[in-house]
């Protein structure tokens, strides 16, 4: 389409007698292959949906082993299960019982964090571990409670429910939370729509985590000076407020132990970080503090009651909870937000942490099978007395260093947790809260990712705002309202991006073909009859107008420098659609109007190496009918030596 093929003379380089002697040769701009409306969408719907190809492997297969293919995509322990042997299963055994002393007081510090009983917490380091090990596809991915989903679960419910004046209700709506929370990601992984959780950009998780891990770190106060009554809010200025008004109940003891304790798990934290191959060190350290602190309290019991301690738990297996789930009601609007904000970040958090380890071994997770195996996981739990659990990077991290080989190592995990909710629970008696306070004060810290946040400045400042809005976002206004505004301002620079999209001016770098911004390269120069201009991104309903009026802007801000600088008249608007990817009707309708205007100031429009499918639309709406055989190229060389070539033959100066 345009042309056909010729040879003419470059007139482009200011050092003309070098420009006569280069022939530039002028091909066509041609249309893609023809399709039906059919064939185009069922490319479309796979490329959105389907950018993994699940089915190829499945291609050219006798039915029997169509089957066992489906078998483990379905159920990944049967892909390594039927290689697995004794020195897999010696890994595993190691790298399991190391993080399982690092899960069981993780588990019961991160179930207070989310105000419910400590209990809990070993139940959901219990059964998700089973459930993830058969459906997960990762190798290193150690999963159970975690941080942020315990603090955000915790601060979104006790804002309409107390915990400790009705907690058999708040117990329901943790409960009802998870299982919307597993519904919510099993969903996006069934129906492949994991790309909507990109919407929380990593400036946005940088930000919010930083933030929730300050909140975490205040909250901790309570146990770790022995405050008994404490505010459950959890913005900065009334937690602080607590603190200092609640000087009276600050308890030496607890103190003198809390800081202690806190400072040999953060040194067992930087020596483990110093010196890998000591991981051992801080993996062993929360649970030989727990062991310590207990010993401590029970031989102190009656010399000082100032420190507080867990007090009984229930020995036994997880008791079943699908009655507590709370399907109707005045707090199941509560339930199923909460859910949904737990499901999104503990989602990311765990898709995350598997990729990262998977990356260092060389292998792939499946995004979508995650989100389906960690779905069915929290669903599974919410009817065990679980409450939302995910992959944990400190766990995964030990897991990983342990010299974990399969995700075998959670069996083994959720093994070593069922022998203490059997066996050891009176042991935990009295373990101190201040221990618990201690450990995740330690694991909150590494959340804060200063270095991050410091690039996020240097590379990109609006990244770096929307960090910050995270960051005091939950500092000041709430967690999930926090979160919101992150996600809003990200929201909002994507649709400056696509509202207000980028145009360059180009010039011709000289003595070559190439062309590129005048800005940003001070060797290229203008030709003289023309304005080469750029838009890069798609022409949408949403910027078609902009981009019109702004390349209107640009041609009146270039007959201005000309009239000023006594320069050739301005003839031709060469528009590059190279980065132009779609346009839609809205976008082929500004077009017309463009060379409408154009033409009534006696100047030509060009369009140059529109992608298949905006050649395809511009040739059906008989744009490249009006614009003429001088109206399309392949590049803009090529369409500034044909338009000189012929303005000379015309002797046109």
């Amino acid at each position: 389409m345009g042309h056909g093929t010729n040879r003419v003379e470059d007139m482009t380089s200011p050092n003309t007698a070098t420009a006569r002697e280069t022939i530039v040769e002028i091909h066509s701009v041609c249309l893609p292959p023809k399709k039906t409306t059919f064939q185009k969408l069922k490319k479309r719907f796979a490329d959105v949906f389907f950018p993994d190809d699940p089915l190829e492997r499945f291609r050219n297969q006798t039915w029997r082993n169509k089957v066992i293919l489906g078998l483990q995509s379905l159920f990944p322990i049967f892909t390594w299960g039927s290689q697995y042997d004794l020195k897999l299963f010696r890994s595993d055994v190691i790298s399991g019982l190391t993080i399982a002393s690092l899960a069981i007081p993780q588990g019961i510090s991160y179930a207070k964090l989310a105000n419910l009983p400590p209990i809990v917490g070993l139940y959901s380091s219990f059964v998700p571990p089973l459930i993830y090990s058969v459906l997960g596809s990762s190798k290193h991915l150690a999963v159970g409670p975690v941080s942020i989903a315990s603090l955000v679960m915790g601060s979104m419910l006790s804002e309409s429910v107390s915990p400790t004046q009705d907690p058999v209700l708040y117990l329901k709506l943790a409960f009802t939370s998870t299982f919307f929370a597993g519904l919510f990601q099993a969903s996006l992984g069934l129906l492949r729509l994991g790309f909507l959780i990109d919407f929380l950009s990593k400036p946005t998780l940088v930000g919010f985590t930083a933030g929730a891990a300050v909140i975490v770190s205040l909250q901790q106060l309570k146990g770790l000076l022995g405050i008994v009554h404490f505010t459950g809010k959890m913005q900065f200025i009334p937690v602080m407020s607590s603190v200092f008004n609640h000087r009276s109940e600050w308890s030496w003891e607890t103190i003198v132990m809390g800081v202690g304790f806190l400072i040999i798990l953060l040194t067992t934290r930087h020596i483990s970080m110093r010196k890998p191959k000591l991981f051992w060190i801080s993996a062993a350290s929360p649970l030989a503090s727990v062991v310590i602190s207990t010993l401590l309290v029970f031989l102190i019991r009656n010399k000082t009651h100032a420190i507080s301690f867990i007090g009984h738990l229930p020995k036994g297996l997880n008791p079943p909870s699908s009655n507590m789930l709370y399907f109707s009601g005045t707090h199941l609007a509560l339930a199923i937000k909460t859910g949904i904000i737990t499901g999104v970040l503990s989602l990311t958090e765990g898709i995350a942490v598997g990729r990262t380890f998977a990356s260092l071994k060389n292998y792939q997770v499946n995004g979508n099978k995650e989100m389906m195996a960690i779905g069915f996981m929290n669903m599974v739990g919410s009817c065990t007395s679980c409450y939302v659990t995910t992959g944990s990077f400190s766990r995964s991290a030990v897991n990983y260093n342990a010299g974990a080989k399969t995700a075998a190592s959670n069996i083994v995990l959720a093994s070593t947790v069922l022998v203490t909710l059997l066996f050891l629970m009176p042991l935990f008696y009295y373990t101190p809260n201040l221990i618990l306070a201690a450990i995740i004060l330690t694991a909150v810290i590494g959340l804060i990712d200063y270095q991050a946040a410091y690039k996020l400045y240097k590379v990109d400042k609006f990244d770096f705002f929307t960090c910050m809005c995270a960051f005091f976002g939950v500092l000041l206004v709430s967690v999930p309202l926090g979160l919101a505004i992150a996600v809003v301002v990200s929201v909002i620079k994507i649709l400056l991006h696509v509202t207000r999209p980028n145009t360059l001016e180009f010039g011709n770098i000289q003595g070559t073909q190439i062309y590129q911004s005048l800005k940003r390269y001070r060797e290229a120069s203008r030709i003289h009859g023309f304005l080469i201009l750029a838009v890069e991104s798609p022409i949408y309903f949403v910027n078609s107008t902009y981009l019109q009026e702004r390349i209107l802007r640009w041609t009146r801000e270039e007959e201005s420098r000309i009239k000023e600088n006594n320069g050739s008249t301005l003839k031709c608007i060469v528009l590059d659609m190279t980065a132009v990817s779609s346009i839609d009707t809205s976008g082929i309708e500004a077009v017309f109007e463009l060379r409408r205007r154009l033409e009534k100031q006696s100047l030509q429009l060009v369009l140059v190496n529109p992608v298949g499918s905006v050649m395809e639309k511009l040739q059906k709406s008989k744009i490249i009918e009006s614009l003429g055989l001088s109206g399309l190229y392949l590049t803009v060389g090529e369409a500034v030596a044909d338009l000189s070539s012929t303005w000379k033959a015309h002797g046109q100066p």
